[in-house]
């Protein structure tokens, strides 16, 4: 295995895109990381989505988004892993440059909510889940979030707002982000009032689905243009595992057994321990996701994920900054697009382009998407290459 490095990022603006199609928001993302790149030309694309057959009624987005980016002629195949589709379609373009079997790879991810509208959406999103012994009673993801977080509750005494500063810390950080679909800072009043979605999780404990699509060029170091100006970001770890689809089967509900197994396997293969990670990108598409991310990480013990939070230690100037750009809360949770964002953000950040939200002297990232209740979990180590 040889070192992969990121030679090139784009992304597109997080939200709500009535008229603007599924390809073209891909195509938007792929150019701009093949300029990034200073033109590397890619030999395969690894798209990762999760919804796209149902929403936009499009299958085969790999060899569209190739056909569509000029790139006809290439390899190209499409990851699905629910929401950590685009983390999967990372994965397997840093293990094909790897290998050397690939020079260049492209990695996309990008979701398009607004093709539909209504409860055609919540019928999407339930496919995620077990569809015998889960959707097929009305079980959303959601609901099955709430759930989880009326157990924590139970087990572990959380007081009322106990959840709250993953929300805040995200809009703070948020603001900073020119790509962030809220670009606002949440008082804390807001948060309190907020209306009930899914007991007892309210709609700011919910991260907002929105179309948004983002890319990465991937290669190895001799082979990046002379002129390449960028810091050099170096993928040091890549880890996937997988737990059982349903949330009912588990021993545990309120373990992420494959979060924790992701990020331990990751930290091995690159040789680094917790205490080195400078910036946490967990997969908060519930504020009750982001404590058990952090518990499973190993940043906390088991019922006290909300407690590192209260304690400020998620923020910019914290132990260990979180959603640095405002995670899936504030940027919005473009679906199986959301691993390649993670990766595009915690690039900027090694790179010392992250604007107000940079992290001083950032060397190493931890990024972690997950599918469902972490029925699959994908974890990335990013450091900066010596």
């Amino acid at each position: 295995m040889t070192d992969v490095v990121i030679a090139g990022i784009g992304q597109t603006r997080v939200g709500e895109f009535w008229d603007i199609s599924l390809r073209s928001l891909a195509v938007r993302a792929i150019l701009a990381a093949i300029k990034d790149s200073g033109g590397l030309r890619p030999q395969a694309l690894y798209a990762g989505n999760m919804l796209a057959a149902n929403l936009s009624r499009q299958a085969h987005l790999g060899t569209l988004l190739a056909d569509f980016s000029g790139l006809v002629g290439i390899e190209a195949e499409t990851l699905e892993a629910a929401g950590a589709s685009g983390a999967a379609a990372l994965r397997q373009g840093y293990l094909a440059v790897a290998s050397g079997l690939v020079d260049v790879a492209l990695v996309v991810g990008v979701e398009k909510y607004t093709d539909v509208i209504g409860p055609e959406i919540e019928a999407a999103l339930a496919t995620t889940t077990d569809s015998d012994f889960e959707a097929i009673h009305g079980l959303t993801p959601t609901s099955q979030a709430a759930l989880l977080m009326r157990r924590y509750q139970h087990e572990f005494d959380l007081p009322p707002n106990g959840l709250a500063e993953f929300v805040l810390t995200a809009h703070a950080n948020g603001a900073g982000n020119p790509n962030a679909m809220y670009r606002k800072p949440l008082s804390r009043e807001a948060y309190q009032k907020a209306e009930m979605v899914s007991e007892p999780l309210t709609l700011f404990d919910i991260a907002p689905n929105a179309d948004g699509a983002a890319a990465l060029i991937l290669t190895r170091p001799n082979l990046l243009p002379k002129d390449f100006a960028h810091p050099l970001v170096r993928i040091a770890a890549s880890a996937s595992v997988s737990d059982t689809l349903g949330l009912h089967n588990r021993p545990e509900p309120l373990w992420f057994a494959a979060a924790q197994a992701s990020v331990e396997q990751a930290l091995k293969k690159a040789g680094l321990s917790r205490e080195q990670i400078d910036l946490f990108e967990y997969y908060d598409a519930y504020s009750i996701y982001a404590a058990l991310s952090l518990e499973a990480a190993g940043f906390a013990a088991r019922g006290q994920g909300w407690k590192l939070a209260a304690e400020g230690a998620i923020g910019l100037q914290g132990k260990i900054p979180c959603a640095t750009m405002g995670g899936l809360k504030a940027r919005g949770n473009p679906g199986g697009a959301t691993g390649v964002y993670q990766a595009v953000e915690a690039t900027l950040q090694l790179r010392g382009q992250a604007g107000p939200n940079q992290i001083p002297k950032a060397r190493c990232a931890l990024i972690q998407a997950l599918g469902g209740p972490a029925a699959t979990a994908v974890t990335h180590v990013l450091t900066v290459a010596s």
